[in-house]
């Protein structure tokens, strides 16, 4: 191996420093044009210090997340590319990591990804030759050793800050900190996990976490949004794998004046507790379609009042 990329990607200096990072997803556009992208990104990109590009989440299909990293890298802005497996072979997957990094993108989120059925091709072919803990071994593999899994050297490493995802909400319960360790051990460098809505939950999750010293060797973002309304809760959870809404989430909903303006106290709620939780370095927020809710929830949560605080 001849040369490497050394310079460390934002979010990575950002947590290493200790502060409170804030990171949110960007609601890939099903468009052609880069204006698109460039509009949401403006609305996330002033209080955010990465922004996710999804990878056909839900196995939906949508502007690609090498795309969307590449155009947000290039303007700019410090992308995190979402990288499935669902769809690519390693012989795929091994490019474009190099293909990422040598246009600019430094986090990559390493998912197994949801199942075709999920999406709006359920006639597709799904790949998964790896998944995301044998996807963040590779990318590891190419980083550290600088080989591709065939053996065959690179002339120049892809340095790429490297991610997982986790669920602490979906049982078996005792498994999750596990899973969590295995993510970690294969390389993963930040998590950030599925939507939180419930605190006490998470809480024995990073109690677990913590004993386990896997705070000490990543760093863990939780994910928090807003729900619009009690309906689109309910659809939510019935449609969207791997998210759990608690009845009294919903029962609270269905109870307010404005459902949508309980949505967004109920996650400035969660916001404010999850900072308080020992082991978490900052929250993922995720409002789909609402990008304009999220430098609200961002301001009025009280996160930029965290920024130098360390656990």
């Amino acid at each position: 191996m001849s040369g490497q990329i050394e310079e460390k990607s934002r979010l990575e200096r950002v947590l290493r420093s200790g502060r409170i990072a804030v990171t949110a997803e960007l609601n890939p556009p099903d468009s052609a044009s880069p204006d698109s992208v460039y509009e949401n990104a403006l609305v996330l990109a002033s209080l955010c210090d990465a922004i996710n590009a999804t990878d056909a989440a839900a196995a939906n299909v949508h502007l690609s997340s090498l795309a969307i990293s590449a155009l947000l890298a290039k303007a700019g802005y410090e992308p995190i590319m979402q990288m499935s497996c669902r769809d690519r072979n390693r012989i795929a997957i091994q490019g474009d990591l190099l293909g990422a990094s040598a246009l600019g993108i430094k986090n990559m989120l390493c998912l197994t990804g949801d199942g075709v059925q999920a999406g709006d091709h359920p006639d597709a072919k799904p790949v998964f030759d790896l998944d995301s803990v044998t996807l963040l071994k590779t990318a590891r593999r190419m980083k550290e050793k600088g080989t591709f899994l065939s053996g065959r050297k690179l002339h120049t490493s892809p340095q790429l800050f490297l991610g997982a995802a986790a669920n602490p909400f979906v049982p078996p319960f005792d498994f999750r900190p596990l899973r969590l360790k295995k993510k970690i051990d294969a390389g993963a460098q930040f998590i950030q996990t599925q939507y939180c809505f419930n605190v006490a939950r998470l809480k024995t999750y990073m109690q677990q976490v913590n004993d386990m010293g896997l705070t000490d060797k990543a760093f863990v973002l939780i994910g928090v949004g807003p729900l619009k309304s009690a309906k689109s809760a309910e659809w939510i959870r019935s449609n969207v794998p791997g998210v759990v809404i608690p009845d009294g989430v919903i029962k609270r909903l269905k109870g307010a004046q404005s459902q949508a303006n309980e949505g967004k106290k109920i996650c400035l709620e969660i916001i404010q507790e999850v900072l308080e939780i020992k082991g978490v370095s900052g929250v993922h927020v995720m409002a789909y379609r609402q990008e304009e809710l999220v430098a609200e929830l961002i301001t009025e949560s009280g996160i930029l009042d965290h920024r130098a605080k360390k656990h």
